[in-house]
């Protein structure tokens, strides 16, 4: 059985710390912006909101054990464990929240990476997890122009600034990402 918003909100904000879920309310407000401007449903897109670190906070080998016994992408364990809780938490929204809906699913699962051909819905939920009102980090207020105009302008500066971070730091970029970026560059030219 699916979970209320009401009871889902009180099970979510339970499960991490106060600040992680002030910044999970500021991606719910985002999201459903987001989704009136450019036509996706709101209220998928604020469960989804809501649902988005719902793992974030887990112990590492409680999510590795969930990505090793439930047939979810074995690939994630060779990039970096921030990028475990999306895939995890979009398991955990279906297992134990009752969520069945595969837009809702994808747009947790997509949230930290992107994916080729992402629908509107993953754009939303990823787009506002970057420009959330609490972000505070070189660029966003740029991403966040760029958001009031196209979410795909917006996602290209948002996953420019994650790659251009982790190669500053030297750390391997995860492929989906560059995928993502790369075919969000093709639907605008496509589209120009």
């Amino acid at each position: 059985m699916e979970f209320s918003r009401e009871e889902l909100i009180k099970s979510v904000s339970e499960q991490m710390p106060a600040m992680r879920w002030q910044h999970t309310q500021g991606v719910m407000v985002t999201a459903v912006k987001l989704a009136e401007k450019y036509g996706a449903d709101p209220v998928k897109a604020e469960r989804a909101a809501i649902l988005h670190d719902v793992a974030k906070y887990w112990p590492v080998k409680q999510m590795e054990a969930v990505i090793r016994d439930n047939d979810l992408s074995k690939d994630l364990l060779f990039y970096d464990k921030a990028l475990w809780h999306a895939e995890v938490g979009a398991f955990v929204a279906k297992r134990d929240y009752g969520v069945e809906d595969p837009e809702i699913l994808n747009a947790i699962k997509y949230h930290t990476s992107g994916r080729i051909g992402m629908t509107l819905m993953d754009k939303v939920v990823c787009l506002a997890d970057y420009i959330e009102p609490g972000r505070d980090f070189p660029g966003v207020n740029n991403i966040r122009e760029l958001a009031n105009h196209s979410l795909e302008e917006g996602l290209i500066a948002g996953f420019d600034s994650t790659i251009s971070l982790l190669v500053s730091r030297r750390q391997i970029i995860f492929p989906l990402t560059v995928f993502a970026r790369n075919d969000l560059i093709k639907q605008l030219e496509a589209n120009s």
